[in-house]
């Protein structure tokens, strides 16, 4: 199916396999991030010990276990399954945030029920991501914080009063997740209202939700832009962590470009979980998506019957990259919008893609909210990551439809998605 076995997996840059004929195969997915991180913190504030089950094995989760570590609580990350005891957080900390968005903002509202000064700081483009409506919120609920945004110190008093904060949560829906995960254990709790552009990614703040209901927090979602978590008990929760349906994405794109069959194993039928929506994409895309006993099945047309696109992407923003990937291939134009928010995620997304598919060949045309994507005949060369793992899918998609591919630092897949590369390579 490729041109020869993978023998320069370490090379940077990589040469991204070139599919030659479809590609048939059932896969099994690491865990969710977004599911594994939120689990982990609710772990560290609950009222006893837990486990979380398949947590994903990843940069951004190890450095969120490391985290609430550095505060008090214990998290054993030695085996599949990973337990956490709570802990008084009753000392000095140092939390180092990597490139990971959720540590960056979802540890200090949690961070400011420690007696002790917690520091916070990151990669150096990380210093750079918006932060700035939590630390503002969190100052307003009665926290004190030296900084705008990172590096920048928390000085716990041990209590948080909480009680009613106005955010404006267009940049990203961690905001609002942020403020709710630890809002219960808050004195008064807390009562979030969004006042701005529609928020982004609101899935992920009805997992938020769903998840601290299952811990046995009330939440008042009632109201269109207002979430309101009463003061109360975390309760312990044993879980089990779903597949993350968003890293599915270059490999269903991968049945999609080559014209074969992909099966990704375990997709639950009832999900929070943006990646969801590929289902309905790539049948818009002109797909075949089915459930089967194995899983979710994806069969591809090839790229002679990928199909052009408009889609309103504001919900899922995560998709862009893998789903621009495939506009840039398909065989009809393409409108990606809504998405202008995904500038502030690990790179600008939307000039960083704009940039790369035009290097190879592509026609698009950046707005400021999303992408048009024209028919265009690719060409190789290198694909440039911005040390962002979706850019890094978005560039191994390509690849597999055309020669020639090389994507800078694919190492950086491992954000979410350990050796992703040999993975990915063994598939051809």
């Amino acid at each position: 199916m490729t041109t020869s076995p993978r023998t320069d997996l370490l090379a940077d840059p990589w040469p991204a396999p070139r599919a030659t004929a479809p590609v048939d195969a059932t896969v099994t997915l690491p865990g969710s991030k977004s599911l594994t991180n939120r689990a982990l913190l609710l772990a560290a504030i609950a009222d006893q010990p837990s486990v979380v089950r398949r947590a994903l094995r990843s940069r951004d989760t190890l450095l969120m276990a490391a985290a609430l570590t550095a505060l008090g609580s214990a998290v054993d990350t030695s085996g599949p399954d990973w337990t956490v005891t709570p802990g008084a957080f009753d000392h000095d900390a140092f939390v180092d945030c990597g490139l990971a968005g959720t540590v960056m903002r979802f540890v200090p509202p949690v961070a400011a029920l420690s007696t002790g000064e917690v520091a916070f700081d990151g990669d150096e483009h990380m210093r750079q991501r918006p932060i700035g409506e939590v630390l503002t919120a969190l100052r307003s609920l009665g926290v004190d914080i030296s900084g705008e945004r990172l590096p920048f110190t928390i000085h716990g008093t041990g209590a948080v009063p909480g009680g009613t904060v106005v955010i404006d949560a267009s940049a990203s829906s961690q905001f609002i997740s942020a403020l709710l995960l630890a809002g219960a254990r808050y004195e008064h709790g807390v009562d979030v209202r969004h006042d701005g552009k529609p928020v982004p990614s609101l899935p992920h703040i009805d997992m938020t939700v769903a998840m601290l209901r299952e811990h046995g927090v009330e939440v008042d979602d009632s109201e269109a832009n207002r979430w309101a978590v009463a003061p109360g008990v975390v309760k312990a929760v044993d879980r089990s962590i779903e597949p993350d349906l968003s890293n599915a994405a270059p490999f269903l794109a991968l049945a999609a470009v080559s014209g074969g069959t992909v099966t990704v194993r375990d997709w639950p039928e009832v999900t929070d979980q943006a990646g969801d929506a590929l289902r309905d994409i790539l049948t818009q895309l002109g797909c075949t998506v089915a459930f089967t006993d194995d899983g979710l099945a994806v069969a591809g047309p090839g790229l002679a019957g990928l199909e052009g696109v408009d889609l309103d992407l504001h919900d899922v923003g995560e998709l862009a990259p893998a789903v621009a990937a495939l506009c840039a291939l398909a065989s009809g134009p393409s409108h990606l919008r809504g998405i202008g928010h995904i500038r502030g995620h690990e790179t600008d997304r939307l000039a960083a893609l704009a940039a790369e598919l035009s290097a190879l060949g592509a026609d698009v045309t950046e707005h400021p909210d999303g992408l048009s994507l024209r028919p265009a005949t690719l060409h190789g060369g290198v694909f440039h990551t911005y040390a962002d793992h979706r850019m890094a899918q978005a560039g191994v998609i390509v690849g597999a439809a055309v020669d020639g591919v090389l994507v800078e630092n694919i190492a950086t897949t491992g954000k979410t998605f350990t050796d992703f590369a040999p993975f990915w390579a063994s598939l051809f």
